[in-house]
């Protein structure tokens, strides 16, 4: 069989770690120098043929439908690939050849709506109780993510500088705890748009809820519609939204920035970032995020100040958010039960698998978190220190 001696092929040729195969006909194999990292049984040759025509959907498409099973610690699957890319290139660049999903005005909506809109519940599974859904920033590893997640909210306002009585725009506002946060602690009027129905009818009930409607205003807006209007912020937020911008938009997001922030005016860009130029995932793309891009740090440096930006301060937070995900990713299999009633098995396994390769590509692969701090003006008033970062809260 030809696919089988291709694989074989693929896989004999692993430079660290290594992997057991059980195959459909009874067959076991142990390929890699070292110690497996886990063991997989492929039951039926179809599989190798779909993951020799594209790696990730292949691999993927396989163990939701249950044709391929893994059996060990399933964050060792894509760290294995991580330590042997150059083992798995040629496969990876098939996986390039599919083509992707349009990132357009009209269809991000119904995009977001494809991942955020599976409903409220869900995420409340695995999450934090403030369903902050973002890197967290620990201080400290054993840190709890409900800490780390207070943490994150506390670490982005610090660099946002926020005074009272100034306007501050998050842009993905997800279900509100930013907002909340700075409107309790340093007296800001905020505004937060979402595309999503869910996030913005509980980020709605939780602005009402911290008797704070008169300081909050939360839409279902695209941030392009909200730059047509004759308004402007002081201060702009956006965390894990960039991701959903979309090939070839991050210019049009700069260009609304441009209208949005007023003069004097300092905004955080809180996203993962890549350090490699490539296309979105294959598999993530169809399952996942439909439509979503993640350019490299240095490419969006270059359309930031294409815009006429300035970068104040740059930080990389890469392996909070591998912390944060296998936190996630324990909580996630801690309601498995729960997860397979509401949809299926197939679903659990789906987001199993995203949630497990997202972790390891933070600790082992290509992404990272950026936070980037930027202004259009000079800025003097910033301080000179990164000392106010780490002192005491505001009360």
């Amino acid at each position: 069989m030809i696919a089988r001696a291709l694989f074989d092929q693929v896989l004999g040729r692993l430079t660290t770690g290594g992997v057991i195969v059980h195959y459909w006909d009874g067959k076991t194999k142990n390929y890699g120098p070292g110690e497996p990292y886990f063991e997989i049984t492929i039951k039926h040759p179809r599989v190798l043929r779909a993951m020799l025509r594209n790696l990730s959907l292949g691999f993927g498409e396989a163990y939701m439908d249950g044709s391929l099973e893994i059996q060990g610690d399933i964050l060792k699957v894509s760290q294995l690939a991580a330590k042997n890319q150059s083992t798995f290139k040629p496969l990876a660049k098939l996986s390039s050849l599919r083509p992707r999903q349009p990132n357009k005005l009209r269809r991000q909506r119904s995009q977001i709506a494809h991942h955020y809109d599976l409903g409220n519940d869900f995420y409340k599974l695995w999450l934090d109780e403030s369903m902050t859904y973002s890197c967290a920033y620990f201080r400290h590893e054993s840190d709890s993510l409900e800490l780390a997640q207070n943490q994150k909210v506390d670490h982005v306002l610090r660099k946002l500088q926020l005074q009272k009585g100034q306007s501050l725009l998050d842009i993905g506002c997800g279900w509100g705890k930013l907002l909340i946060a700075a409107a309790k602690q340093y007296g800001v009027r905020g505004h937060g748009i979402t595309l999503s129905d869910e996030q913005f009818k509980l980020a709605q009930t939780r602005v009402a809820e911290a008797g704070l409607s008169d300081q909050i205003t939360i839409e279902l807006l695209n941030y392009q519609d909200l730059a047509r209007r004759d308004i402007t912020f002081d201060r702009i937020v956006s965390v894990g939204m960039y991701e959903h911008v979309g090939r070839g938009n991050h210019a049009t997001y700069f260009r609304a920035i441009d209208k949005l922030l007023a003069p004097g005016g300092l905004s955080v860009l809180h996203t993962i970032t890549n350090s490699q130029a490539e296309s979105n995932d294959a598999w993530v793309d169809k399952y996942i995020f439909p439509g979503g891009y993640i350019p490299a740090a240095a490419a969006t440096l270059h359309v930031l100040e294409a815009h006429g930006f300035e970068l104040w301060d740059y930080e990389n937070l890469r392996f909070h958010y591998a912390l944060t995900l296998e936190e996630w990713l324990r909580r996630y299999e801690g309601h498995k039960t729960e997860v397979i009633q509401r949809y299926d098995e197939q679903f659990y396994r789906m987001w199993r698998l995203y949630l497990a390769n997202s972790a390891t590509s933070f600790r082992y692969g290509s992404l990272s978190l950026s936070q980037f701090t930027f202004s259009r003006d000079a800025q003097p008033g910033l301080p000179l220190t990164r000392e106010h970062l780490y002192g005491r809260s505001p009360n």
